[in-house]
């Protein structure tokens, strides 16, 4: 992936064809470590292509996948027939959000009195 951000911040930034060596000079400035073999392949596998029909495409291929969700589905027992109605799916249980305080460190360890206090 941080091959990929680093291709798309030197087209952001006007260069429409990166080099590896754009790639590396990218990758560098953050400190990331460069990985030839990945550099190449997206070199390769973008080369003469159009940036915005890229991600046009992989965003309607992204569209088809499932994202999960979709609730408990209630199945009716198979053989019963005495007319008795399946059990509705248990709603999913709320889970309780416990915040916790968090300690700041806006003193930096050196407590101030306050005025009351002294």
């Amino acid at each position: 992936m941080k091959v990929v951000a680093a291709y798309l911040l030197a087209v952001l930034g006007g260069n429409t064809t990166p080099s590896a060596e754009d790639l590396k000079d990218i990758l560098g400035s953050v400190g990331a470590e460069t990985d030839d073999d990945r550099i190449q392949l997206l070199l390769s596998e973008v080369k003469g292509k159009d940036i915005t029909e890229l991600i046009a495409s992989g965003r309607e291929k992204l569209a088809s996948v499932p994202s999960g969700g979709g609730g408990a589905v209630a199945v009716a027992a198979p053989g019963g027939g005495g007319g008795a109605a399946a059990p509705a799916a248990a709603e999913p249980k709320k889970e309780e959000k416990v915040e916790e305080k968090e300690d700041t460190d806006d003193d930096m360890g050196f407590a101030i009195p306050s005025v009351n206090e002294c």
